[in-house]
């Protein structure tokens, strides 16, 4: 077993994020400083078994001219605009992983789940400080179908653990299958989500997704197609069915790719909307996160972009008109734009900028610019 240490191996990353927020309503600009730190260690395996543990850090530099959110900041923050960067440490990740079946891996403690495109069970990657769960995971192969079960028992979520937002109990059960064919891949999955402290995201959903490889049999295109159904489970209050569509085509033309997108987040009669309480929602609706929460009227989000490679740097751009699924209200449309690189083996720098202009029933104009600088080693 002191082999096992011995061989192991530890990583370490830096990230350092500046992000301004200029939010209508507030007369004053968020402006975050803030550094990232991470130490990770993974043993070699020894008869089968592994242990892989992560600790975190993240700390505001230069003056706290932000709320960090849900009560991580003080009170003479709230004249700030949120940027959901609280600083603190704790444990990201711990757990004891077992290899010895065919194909499979079983994890028992805090760990990453990140389940297809994380539309629906994610990491929340993009902030500081991560999303991890507590609890277990099995991930196998039979006959060429892939299975990803868990169980959790605690949501770790990005605010930390110092304030009550920063966790929630559960009693959750997670299953995604799939298999990859010539023309694509087909997923299938049932998340059952029992939100012990905060009831009202309790969800049992049930879809289907296909991730085609080529349209009209022109292997530049790519296409997508997804439907799942939502209802209310275990104690929610709320009593409500509700659907997900999206619908998403793209086409390459070196050194470019354009793509286009339909993504509905339905609403039982403007009583409740489709929710997506573990998702890494900054990837979806628009990077400048005024959609974290569905309405209760529901989301439509009409989009299409444009992403390529000059030379070095990588570029996205992309554009979201907002409309609610009932009542025919107009929240806004969105502009969105980033530019990046990789420098040398270790390093990535990335500049990103979002602009949201509000309709009549959109709340608040805001936009967000972020510079990001990341090392690993």
């Amino acid at each position: 077993m002191a082999e096992a240490f011995k061989n192991g191996k530890a990583n370490t990353l830096l990230r350092y994020r500046l992000e301004t927020v200029e939010l209508e309503g507030f007369d004053e600009e968020a402006l975050a400083s803030t550094l990232k730190g991470r130490l990770s260690f993974k043993t070699d395996s020894y008869k089968n078994w592994s242990l892989f543990t992560e600790y975190d850090t993240v700390v505001a530099l230069g003056g706290e001219q932000y709320n960090s959110g849900m009560g991580t900041s003080g009170a003479y923050r709230a004249i700030y605009p949120v940027v959901a960067d609280p600083d603190g440490s704790e444990v990201n990740q711990a757990y004891l992983a077992y290899s010895g079946f065919s194909d499979t891996t079983i994890k028992v403690g805090r760990q990453r789940i990140l389940l297809d495109n994380q539309r629906f069970v994610g990491g929340v990657g993009w902030r500081q400080n991560e999303q991890t769960y507590d609890g277990l995971s099995v991930d196998t192969k039979v006959s060429g179908v892939g299975m990803k079960y868990a169980y959790i028992t605690n949501v770790n979520r990005i605010f930390g653990e110092d304030v009550a937002a920063g966790g929630s109990k559960s009693n959750t059960h997670l299953l995604n299958v799939g298999k990859k064919f010539s023309a694509g891949q087909l997923t299938g999955y049932f998340y059952g989500i029992d939100n012990e402290d905060q009831l009202a995201f309790s969800t049992s959903t049930l879809g289907v997704k296909w991730a085609g490889k080529k349209l009209f049999g022109n292997p530049n295109f790519s296409y997508g197609l997804e439907y799942a159904s939502q209802s209310d489970a275990a104690d929610s209050p709320l009593d409500y069915t509700a659907d997900y569509l999206r619908l998403d085509a793209a086409y390459k033309f070196k050194p470019v790719k354009f793509y286009v997108g339909y993504e509905v987040l339905g609403s039982d009669d403007g009583v409740a909307a489709f929710r997506t309480p573990l998702a890494t929602l900054h990837a979806f609706n628009g990077w400048a996160d005024k959609f974290l929460g569905t309405p209760n009227t529901g989301l439509e989000d009409v989009f299409v972009g444009i992403s390529g490679q000059a030379g070095r740097f990588k570029w996205n751009a992309k554009y979201h008109d907002f409309t609610s699924d009932v009542n025919g209200l107009d929240f806004g449309n969105e502009l969105d734009f980033s530019i990046g690189t990789k420098i040398a083996k270790n390093y990535n720098v990335l500049l990103k900028y979002a602009d949201f202009s509000a309709d009549d029933d959109g709340g608040s104009d805001v936009s967000k610019l972020w510079v990001m600088l990341q090392a690993k080693f």
